[in-house]
């Protein structure tokens, strides 16, 4: 009956202020790994979960040699999971903006402005989406970066700015093989060709396919780093890919490219009308 009295005793000092602590954490946690699950921080997660498994069998059974290796490892480990985890992490940051902060009404501008920039947007996606089809069938190879919310300034200044309205025959004359910018990536900012023959990273992912070249590890590279969605199409299939949050989805239709565009950027699909919600999403997206 101690036992009992005393757990009982427990429960009458939790307040409702350590209820709420327990439940923010759940929340965290169930966040933390609802946004790494399909990443390569999941794989991680599990090494680093069994070193901690390591360290508490070598603690309580007193194994000096283990025990002080992985006091060690623990203390600069802070600092090395930042740097393993820094794409994860901006990625999760930049979640948490677009979820949580962006509800408040601080930074919009009107609704005829974002309804002006919807139009943009939404005529710059179709006339991507077929180039992209003349591209594909000519087989030439193509690299186009929609920039959201992560801004993509240091990736402009490898390349050359541009700054004009998306056109079948600019693009093109961008991608042309014998073109000085060709082998570059191409940036569409606020609906508008920002910057071409710019340098992306290249992903460090090594599982992806062999048959994926340099131009699909980069656009993995620049999904990976950033919430940017990424065009890719192949120079020797002609095959139209999207690679978007480290994961490229393949054989992509140019009607399934353009609904997929729009989803992502208009947050809408093919037929529906812009509510004033998604207008607001969409400032979100492309506000610099």
């Amino acid at each position: 009956m101690s036992e009992w009295n005393q757990i009982i005793g427990t429960i009458k000092t939790i307040g409702i202020w350590d209820i709420l602590d327990v439940l923010i954490v759940a929340v965290l946690i169930y966040q933390v790994i609802k946004l790494i699950r399909e990443t390569r921080a999941m794989q991680l997660t599990k090494g680093l979960v069994g070193l901690l498994l390591l360290y508490f069998v070598a603690y309580n059974l007193n194994m000096k040699t283990i025990k002080f290796i992985m006091q060690n490892v623990v203390a600069t480990g802070v600092l090395a999971l930042v740097i393993v985890f820094q794409p994860e992490l901006r990625r999760m940051l930049e979640h948490l903006a677009q979820t949580k902060l962006n509800r408040f009404n601080i930074f919009q501008s009107s609704p005829e402005k974002d309804d002006e920039l919807a139009g943009i947007w939404s005529d710059a996606i179709a006339t991507i989406s077929h180039a992209c089809e003349h591209l594909s069938r000519t087989k030439t190879g193509a690299l186009i970066v929609f920039e959201r919310d992560t801004k993509l300034g240091e990736i402009i200044k490898t390349g050359t700015v541009v700054d004009a309205s998306p056109s079948d025959e600019l693009i093109g004359n961008l991608f042309f093989v014998n073109s000085p910018l060709h082998d570059g990536a191409m940036i569409i900012r606020d609906g508008r060709i920002h910057a071409s023959g710019c340098f992306l990273p290249l992903s460090q992912n090594y599982t992806i396919s062999k048959e994926m070249g340099t131009r699909h590890r980069a656009a993995l590279g620049m999904s990976e780093n950033s919430d940017a969605v990424v065009v890719i199409v192949s120079e020797e299939t002609g095959t139209i890919s999207v690679a978007q949050s480290g994961v490229i989805e393949r054989n992509f239709t140019v009607p399934q490219l353009e609904k997929r565009l729009r989803h992502e950027i208009l947050r809408r699909d093919d037929g529906e009308q812009p509510k004033e919600s998604s207008v607001k999403a969409l400032l979100r997206k492309v506000k610099k």
